[in-house]
């Protein structure tokens, strides 16, 4: 198991059913701090879609280099797509995964055989068995969070949850 993600290992249920334990926010602060190349897989060229805003953020607003995976689509915001994480010029640190549940063990998969090191699962994205297998395979797991939204609270732009403050401060924002 990975250092940066956390199991339950008391074997006790969560509320909502759900029995894996994700990272904390400062282990979550770690991941992002730690990246430099995002993959979006399942990235979309309609400006509708949640995956669009959040390549958009991440383009203008982050460091990190952004690799569009998209087997159908060619390019999204002026930057070429790939048909898989394997077509990549070079290994992702975050798999940013915007693909139906099914899809996800699937993803999984290219993810490790791409040397990613962390697989994170977007808001309303949860899979237990990819988390454990992920988790087996020395992978960090996110699940069920945004990594704009996530990138963006730690910088200070986003209150907790998740919305514009409109607070302009002097204090020193985290880099990540």
């Amino acid at each position: 198991m990975s250092t940066t993600t956390s199991s339950n290992t008391s074997g006790t249920e969560q509320q909502d059913g759900r029995t894996w334990v994700g990272p904390t926010a400062p282990e979550r602060l770690s991941i992002l701090r730690d990246a430099k190349v995002v993959a979006i897989v399942g990235a979309s060229d309609k400006p509708s879609r949640a995956s669009y805003f959040v390549a958009t953020y991440l383009l203008s607003s982050s460091p990190y280099r952004v690799y569009f995976v998209n087997p159908v689509a060619k390019e999204i915001l002026g930057q070429p797509v790939y048909a898989s994480l394997a077509d990549l010029p070079e290994k992702p640190d975050i798999v940013d995964v915007f693909r139906k549940h099914d899809d996800l063990p699937g993803v999984l998969s290219e993810a490790i055989d791409a040397g990613a090191s962390t697989i994170w699962l977007q808001l309303g994205s949860w899979h237990e068995g990819v988390a454990a297998d992920a988790e087996a395979a020395g992978l960090n797991v996110v699940m069920d969070r945004c990594v704009k939204i996530e990138h963006a609270r730690f910088h200070g732009g986003l209150h907790l949850a998740g919305f514009d403050t409109g607070v302009i401060s002097s204090k020193r924002q985290v880099v990540a």
